[in-house]
């Protein structure tokens, strides 16, 4: 069998796969219908300094190849992170984790990420720039270069462990944002977010997200979530983390050889709560199939 490992940020995973924030929870939900230290690691669900609610409903809307959510970053907030959350979590996952953090201004995402930085089962920091479907903050900071390197700038200063920085599609140049995130001091850039999209009601004529428009994810964004890995690899010399629309092991194996070291899973987790676990034992035949020996050894080979 080819080895899986892969190293990001430089930690070691046993694999590149990786449940994307938002769709995972914080572990413990999954653990109870299978052993998730299966996983390279997950990214838990995006956190930000106060509680919220989210937008309000409907949130979800069905489309060809996929979904669009808005969902709007509902969670407990960052003390109620630390003080339940990674607790449960801790029982059941024994690796280190990814810390999605989101933020409506610089001092939020330093503030949560500084809070978070003492914690041992975080191994990383995915700084998310780039969520479409909040209002006043998110996606604002992560569709211009400046504002971007600015929050990079300001969380890498405030801790101690590795930042990925979570960039939209939603732009004309990505990899310029890439660039001047890695100049800040980015350790890694992940990519992509979801893409802004709506869906109409033919019975009621209205939009049926309550928020009128939301992310839109699934295999119909995969196509352009790759170019994207590919454009920005080859522009950065830090690790890229691919995603959109990734659902098998041959998906995870294309956008390595894109460029990504390694590959979050995110609408498959809500279709099939396997998604993940089914990719990571598929991974060995692929790798058979493709006379691939190691994982580490296809990064960036399409180029």
């Amino acid at each position: 069998m080819g080895k899986m490992t892969v190293d990001l940020c430089g930690i070691e995973l046993d694999n590149p796969v990786i449940p994307a924030s938002g769709t995972f929870g914080y572990g413990y939900e999954f653990a109870e219908l299978y052993d998730i230290n299966i996983l390279g690691t997950f990214s838990f669900k995006g956190t930000t300094k106060e509680p919220r609610f989210g937008n309000p409903t409907p949130r979800i809307a069905e489309c060809t190849a996929g979904l669009i959510n808005a969902v709007g970053l509902q969670n407990p907030g960052v003390e109620k992170v630390l003080s339940e959350e990674l607790p449960k979590m801790r029982k059941v996952f024994h690796k280190k984790v990814m810390a999605n953090v989101s933020g409506f201004s610089l001092d939020e995402y330093v503030y949560t990420c500084s809070k978070l930085d003492c914690c041992d089962e975080i191994g990383w920091f995915e700084v998310n720039v780039s969520c479409p479907n909040v209002h006043g903050g998110g996606m604002s900071f992560g569709t211009d270069p400046a504002a971007a390197a600015e929050i990079t700038a300001a969380v890498k200063a405030a801790v101690s462990k590795p930042i990925i920085v979570k960039l939209s599609p939603n732009v004309t140049d990505i990899v310029s944002i890439a660039k001047a995130c890695e100049a800040a001091g980015a350790d890694g850039i992940s990519l992509i977010n979801t893409m802004l999209g709506m869906r109409i009601s033919l019975k009621t004529k209205k939009p049926i997200i309550a928020n009128v428009m939301g992310g839109y994810s699934g295999p119909a964004v995969y196509p352009v979530a790759l170019r994207m890995v590919y454009q920005v690899s080859s522009a950065v010399g830090i690790p890229v983390v691919g995603i959109g629309g990734v659902s098998s092991a041959e998906d995870v194996v294309e956008m390595m050889l894109a460029g990504a070291s390694a590959v979050q899973v995110g609408a498959a987790n809500l279709i099939d709560p396997y998604a993940s676990k089914k990719i990571i034992e598929d991974l060995p035949r692929v790798m058979d199939k493709y006379g691939i020996d190691s994982l580490k050894s296809i990064i960036g080979g399409a180029r």
